[in-house]
């Protein structure tokens, strides 16, 4: 076929490549793939918040039938434990190396038996005893052990003479604003199966980038990285969750080495509450200073989120108050406060969901106390550079997401007053949040094989956890070589494939995209007259700008109107409007799909999504999908999905990243039409039916204490 014949596969809607596989359950996931001699693991976790290990007594449980053995930290191997990721040291990685315990959920023993009952029932059988320490789980921005947090993300912003700006406002809004912690929810448990064969490690590992774990287990079990080999062909989801290296194939490689016969550790749904990484707590004070006609002069976002002692980690809730507007002074800090809890981990649009909550809640207030339209606030302060850089944004449509989308929305027809729309005995509102996501690539490689039959197999070890990851990239391949679709071999989800950003900070399929695109350029160029199979492959790490003179985000404007009955406490959403510039879109449908999906996780966080631990114990109370509420059906409304044309000039085919920013935004949108609806500001989330009536009760007695 002629090049210039051939139909470009980007920017066109194509449904997901193994959509069908996925649908009729031909899909598989890593419990569904077979494996002979298979034995199976089974995780105890630690009952108590601080404490130590006294005594395991495996007695009644090695008798079990079928069991073939108990791991603990009696027994186990050696791991390395000055192990790391890419926040930094992290002692939770070693499991099952000593008999302190920091958090309850904490993995201590696995029973290892011929089947997943037996082990189960072994593990039911087995006696532990502790030491209790008293714990702590009480988060404060005003902890006593509140420290300033890591600055891996560059240093916080500090322009201008902020308290000068402030006092010489006209109005200032100082609040508090809190959000809870929060579990990712993926369907697919966490599931690993692991062997070893001559020394080599083999996995087969629920994950969002197999060549990330294959480097953290290597280091783990102090082993040359070349002898790790983890697949992540289908995930079912994972959010961040999977991000990090489970304790599933920790457990599992242990096993298979100490049994030497391939194990598989799959864990309950409520082990993964318990034992598998979480959004942190938040509490986030924002100071917002501006005249009388909405110039905004200072902007003060102090965040602080719940820490493990065990790990480092990074909840960049800031990120917006430095980005969205202009002002003469800016200044942000973070803190992390060390507490007897789960190790956070990044849970989709970390930082910048509870942040721009936050951040984007005080905005509104600003425009209240004005008395000014907070779609036109936005407008009036956007930056022409970057507020606390001044380096010139690569791209910036904004302002094109914000006005498109309030002509969609029927914004001007808005009545500003809160309180006055009713339909029968509910009270109707509308709001608007806006949203700005960095943006950029990691290092990822690829490699590209013109075949004989006149096909191309390209390698590139991406992870599609749901998302269509396959689909979009042999978009990106067929136009980077010039064929169409239908002679592109796509292989994925293997650490074998080479250095590859996992799917992750919205920059997965873009990093990898990159990594397609210079290695079909490299193969163009070697095929001439070379007789096939010729193959290319690029390594992108020299290829990035790490100090580009231009900031790199996407951004997004979500528009939400709700009901809230004033005598239950209900809250609907009755619809989500989000217009997005994202770069060039790679698949309008499936992008349309990930911003949907996203949009439905902010709504599921601003009106549902509360992990509660008990205080007594610190243990979570909320470990399984009947305590922990997430949006059903039910709660999902018309949701619209669009974007506004964008070009992202840093990437060679103009492409940005869009897994996560739908997600942030959507609940500052639906917390702001909550006070529109009902004339009560609602500052932590999420905004559940008591919290709507506590607020009307304290609204309702002027004399009365406010409730948070």
């Amino acid at each position: 076929m002629n090049p210039d014949e051939i139909v470009a596969a980007v920017g066109e809607s194509r449904p997901r490549i193994e959509g069908r596989l996925k649908v009729s359950g031909s899909a598989h996931y890593v419990a569904d793939l077979p494996m002979p001699n298979l034995a199976h693991g089974w995780m105890v976790t630690a009952a108590v918040s601080r404490g130590r290990i006294r005594d395991i007594d495996a007695t009644d449980a090695l008798a079990q039938p079928g069991v073939l053995g108990v791991l603990d930290h009696r027994n186990t191997r050696r791991l390395n434990p000055d192990i790391a990721h890419h926040f930094g040291p992290d002692r939770s990685l070693p499991l099952l190396q000593d008999e302190v315990i920091e958090y309850a959920g904490r993995p201590i023993a696995l029973v290892v038996a011929e089947t997943p009952e037996q082990a189960r029932a072994a593990a039911a059988a087995l006696r532990v005893t502790y030491d209790a320490k008293p714990h702590d789980i009480e988060f404060s921005m005003n902890h006593p052990a509140t420290r300033p947090a890591s600055t891996l993300f560059g240093p916080e912003a500090d322009t201008g003479d902020l308290e000068a700006e402030l006092a010489g406002s006209a109005m200032v809004v100082d609040e508090l604003y809190h959000t809870p912690e929060e579990s990712h929810s993926a369907m697919e448990p966490h599931v690993a199966t692991a062997w070893w064969e001559d020394g080599h490690l083999y996995a087969f590992d629920s994950n969002q980038g197999p060549f990330g774990i294959s480097q953290v287990m290597a280091s783990l079990f102090l082993i040359d990285p070349e002898r790790v080999h983890i697949r992540a062909e289908h995930v079912g989801g994972g959010f961040g969750a999977k991000t990090i290296c489970g304790a599933q194939i920790i457990l599992a490689a242990l096993a298979a080495e100490h049994l030497q016969r391939p194990v598989r550790v799959a864990l309950t749904r409520r082990q993964v509450f318990l034992a598998t990484g979480s959004r942190p707590p938040t509490e986030q004070r924002v100071r917002i200073g501006a005249d009388a006609d909405g110039r905004l002069r200072a902007i003060h976002h102090h965040a602080a989120f719940a820490q493990s002692p065990l790990a480092e980690y990074i909840e960049w809730c800031t990120e917006q108050a430095r980005t969205l507007y202009a002002a003469p002074a800016i200044r942000t800090e973070l803190s992390a406060v060390p507490l007897n809890l789960l190790p956070p981990c990044s849970m989709r649009g970390p930082g910048a969901s509870p942040g721009s909550f936050a951040f984007e809640s005080a905005i509104d207030e600003v425009a209240e106390r004005l008395q000014i339209d907070p779609l036109q606030l936005r407008l009036l302060n956007q930056p022409v550079v970057s507020p606390v850089s001044g380096r010139p944004f690569s791209t910036r449509r904004l302002v094109q997401c914000l006005q498109e989308g309030a002509r969609r929305f029927g914004w001007a027809q808005r009545d500003p007053r809160p309180r006055v729309r009713r339909e029968g005995n509910l009270l109707v509102g509308t709001g608007v949040a806006a949203v700005a996501f960095i943006a950029g690539v990691f290092p990822s490689s690829a490699a590209i094989t013109a075949e004989t039959d006149g096909t191309f197999s390209v390698r590139v070890g991406a992870t599609d956890i749901g998302t269509g990851a396959r689909t979009a990239l042999i978009a990106v391949a067929a136009d980077a070589l010039a064929v169409g679709t239908e002679r592109v071999r796509m292989h994925i989800g293997d650490s074998d494939l080479g250095l590859a950003a996992g799917a992750g900070g919205s920059r997965g399929t873009t990093s990898c995209a990159f990594a397609i695109t210079e290695t079909a350029k490299a193969l163009r160029e070697k095929l001439g007259d070379s007789a096939r199979p010729v193959t290319a492959s690029v390594d992108t790490t020299p290829l990035i700008n790490w100090q580009p003179a231009e900031e790199r985000y996407t951004y997004s404007a979500v528009f939400a109107e709700v009901t809230v009955d004033p005598a239950t406490g209900e809250v609907r959403v009755r619809r989500l409007l989000g217009m997005f510039a994202v770069g060039r879109v790679i698949n309008p449908l499936l992008a349309r799909s990930q911003l949907i999906g996203g949009m439905i996780g902010g709504l599921s966080m601003a009106l549902h999504e509360e992990s509660v631990r008990d205080p007594l114990t610190g243990r979570l109370v909320t470990a399984d999908f009947a305590g922990y509420h997430i949006s059903a059906h039910a709660d999902v409304p018309t949701i619209e999905a669009d974007f506004v044309a964008d070009y992202e000039p840093q990437d060679p085919s103009g492409f940005n990243g869009l897994g996560e920013i739908g997600n942030a935004g959507t609940a500052a949108a639906i917390a702001n039409a909550v006070w529109h609806a009902t004339g009560t500001r609602h500052r932590t989330l999420p905004i559940s039916l008591s919290r709507v009536i506590e607020r009307a009760a304290a609204q309702d007695r002027p004399e009365a204490v406010s409730v948070a």
